[in-house]
């Protein structure tokens, strides 16, 4: 990577979200997001994983079975967190994340004020669970949008 780079705002939030997206446990889906105020200073930081005091290998991370038995029943996702964790109001802020939010995150981001989103990926674009989504954040007025990078900055080299 040039020395001399400058990133974008969009660009430093987006890689943020692929740091913080390193602390989940999740072997399947590492999703990380980043909140940020109207003068870019970060308010919160999440991840996927368990609800606090939860060990690692209390719960399945099984993505295939009954409810109980996979990790969608208990997993609390980044951008949950990121709220949960925020350290000042969230309204009218923006949020950054790995993958377009769910149903149950789009209630969230919504109900704590959040009026931006910008995520990197939507694979699951055609699903019911994003379809409802983005009814909803379109019905409250909640932008979003997909981050599109200028250049290739991969400052996470695996």
């Amino acid at each position: 990577m040039d020395k001399d780079l400058i990133l974008s705002w969009d660009e430093t939030f987006m890689q943020m979200c692929d740091l913080i997206a390193r602390r989940s446990k999740d072997p399947s889906t590492k999703c990380g997001a980043v909140i940020v105020d109207q003068k870019n200073v970060i308010v919160g930081l999440g991840y996927n994983g368990w609800p606090r005091g939860i060990e690692h290998d209390d719960l399945p991370w099984e993505r295939e079975g009954a409810l109980h038995e996979t990790k969608y029943a208990y997993v609390v996702h980044a951008e949950a967190n990121a709220i949960y964790n925020s350290n000042k109001d969230t309204k009218d802020c923006k949020l950054y994340v790995n993958l377009f939010p769910c149903n149950e995150c789009a209630k969230i981001i919504i109900q704590n004020g959040i009026k931006e989103v910008i995520y990197k990926e939507d694979k699951y674009h055609d699903t019911d669970i994003c379809k409802a989504s983005r009814k909803m954040l379109d019905l409250a007025g909640v932008k979003y949008k997909q981050y599109l990078p200028e250049y290739e900055a991969d400052l996470l080299k695996k």
